[in-house]
């Protein structure tokens, strides 16, 4: 393992981290009511960020998915708008393990090439359990001027995935969960089913019984084993629309492999498409 930042903060060291003069606390619970979550009650000093406002652009999902990554412009308003410098410290949680926007603003932080930024291993609840206090108040913070110019990290669009597919020499990776990719049932997008040669590996896989993420070795072993040969280049991770996938990138990077390649769009944006799909009529 390098020596490098570990993308993963337990509640135990953010609590030593508190009155960092550099931490930049940030709460990203997504859904209906995340926002009043929020200003009920929220780690101290945290600042709130939106899935939909300020991690993507919702549009079109035929388009890019349910998720699509925002403008570079639009992200460095919202940096700055969250008082995040290019020195800062940033560590992001949730209230679903990591799996949710925590997972998805840290991946988008690394490909702008911050290498300070950790998620909360545990999230919000296991902060609590850890004595970390919270609040009900606005947070006063200074905004600053961050300024980004290209996402650092490898993306792949739809035509890539439609390549990689049917290429031995690829891997392609759905992290939803096994009844989501079976085509059981599918709680969010038009056609329940999943992207024909694509495998399934569940990113509730790489969290323990109790929601904390596995061992770093333990992670290493699993997908170094998972993607044999192929190399992280050939490797395209989605979810349904780019979130939960990185949730996987970030348990690899982890594990001290390579990110491989996000496919934003995922099932979202490919079942939207004339694409080739797994669906139970199919059978």
């Amino acid at each position: 393992m390098s020596d490098k930042l570990s993308p993963i903060l337990n509640p135990e060291e953010l609590t030593q981290l508190q009155h960092s003069s550099e931490i930049v606390l940030i709460d990203a619970r997504a859904g209906a009511t995340a926002k009043e979550n929020y200003k009920k009650e929220h780690l101290k000093d945290a600042r709130y960020v939106d899935l939909n406002r300020d991690l993507a652009t919702v549009d079109n999902p035929s388009n890019g998915g349910r998720h699509p990554l925002p403008s570079l412009e639009k992200f460095s308003e919202v940096l700055s708008n969250l008082g995040i410098s290019p020195k800062s410290h940033v560590v992001i949680y949730d209230d679903k393990n990591g799996s949710n926007a925590a997972a998805r603003f840290w991946w988008m932080l690394r490909a702008i090439g911050h290498e300070k930024v950790q998620v909360l291993n545990g999230g919000l609840q296991e902060a609590i359990n850890a004595g970390f206090p919270l609040s009900s108040e606005l947070e006063d913070f200074t905004p600053t001027d961050y300024k980004v110019s290209e996402w650092k990290l490898a993306v792949a669009d739809i035509e890539e995935v439609e390549k990689a597919r049917n290429n031995s020499k690829n891997i392609v990776i759905d992290v939803r969960d096994k009844n989501r990719f079976d085509g059981l049932t599918e709680p969010l997008d038009l056609i329940a089913g999943h992207i024909p040669g694509a495998i399934n590996v569940p990113f509730s896989e790489n969290l323990k019984e109790d929601g904390f993420y596995k061992s770093n070795e333990d992670l290493n072993k699993k997908y170094t084993a998972l993607l044999g040969d192929t190399k992280p280049e050939n490797v395209i991770v989605h979810c349904g629309s780019g979130v939960t996938a990185c949730h996987t990138l970030l348990a690899m990077d982890y594990a001290g492999i390579e990110i491989p390649k996000l496919y934003v769009g995922s099932w979202s944006e490919w079942s939207r498409n004339d694409r080739e799909m797994f669906t139970r009529e199919k059978e």
